[in-house]
């Protein structure tokens, strides 16, 4: 009996040893290096990045992208522009994402505009058929839409179109993973009426065009809660805290049990 006693207590002992140090140790070194374009405590801020060679558009964490233009443009002296961008991230979402419920989204984005834009049901004006639709710039975590932006102040030449969209209890704020990829999207439709004179009559009209600066110059920030970056949070727990059985409340629990089935072994071989 004194022998089990003793496996008892021993056990107990053993399960007192943290452990956790040599896990940790074997994961780091079995993870990849990080990813500059995927997002990271020091940076949650998306750029947008177009090229035209694969009519590509997408955006990521990183502010500089060496396969991206400079400006999206598009441009017609009579006629439609329609403008559908969609900025999915790539590469997609490897990492999980919680949003500070108190927090915001803040984005700012640099557009150029000519010609005309706004529904007026004027027959002498380019979209005088109500055919045109105003800035819009919205932003999704996969099939959740996070918040929408109409821009109603847009003046002919270069315009900082900033916007915020706040948290509310229908928002999604726990990104988690590939499923919750983000994507933005920024439609318009503007028209051009510009009609040449020729040798004997003046110009009327004027053209249409579009162009969107991308990198540093169009971006949206995250309100990522700082606990994103919790191992545990990143492993399936809860912001803030991991599951019950790697607490070390738990582990007293269990190793107090094993300490009581000790003392009540020893205590029956007394009285044997």
């Amino acid at each position: 009996m004194r022998k089990v006693a003793c496996l008892a207590v021993f056990m107990a002992l053993m399960m007192l040893v943290p452990v956790q140090a040599g896990e940790n140790v074997s994961i780091q070194q079995s993870q990849p290096q990080d990813d500059n374009r995927q997002p990271s405590e020091e940076n949650k801020t998306l750029y947008m990045f177009w090229n035209d060679s694969n009519t590509n558009a997408w955006t990521h964490f990183q502010s500089v992208d060496n396969s991206s233009l400079e400006l999206y443009s598009e441009e017609v002296d009579n006629g439609l522009i329609d403008i559908d961008l969609r900025f999915g991230m790539e590469p997609i979402l490897a990492k999980r994402l919680y949003m500070d419920p108190d927090g915001l989204f803040r984005g700012s984005f640099n557009i150029y505009v000519e010609g005309d834009w706004t529904n007026d049901n004027d027959g002498n004006t380019a979209c005088g058929q109500n055919d045109c639709d105003e800035l819009n710039i919205s932003l999704y975590a996969g099939p959740n839409i996070i918040g929408e932006h109409h821009e109603t102040g847009l003046v002919v030449g270069d315009n900082t179109v900033t916007f915020n969209f706040v948290i509310s209890e229908e928002t999604t704020v726990d990104w988690n993973g590939d499923q919750f990829n983000p994507e933005v999207r920024v439609s318009m439709k503007l028209r051009g009426n510009f009609q040449s004179g020729g040798l004997f009559f003046a110009d009327t009209g004027e053209p249409a065009k579009f162009e969107m600066s991308m990198g540093e110059q169009s971006y949206i920030e995250l309100p990522v809660d700082d606990a994103s970056w919790e191992e545990a949070f990143q492993d399936g727990g809860d912001i803030g805290g991991g599951d019950s059985e790697d607490t070390p409340g738990f582990t007293l629990v269990v190793a107090s049990a094993a300490i009581a089935m000790a003392v009540f072994v020893n205590a029956r071989r007394e009285v044997e």
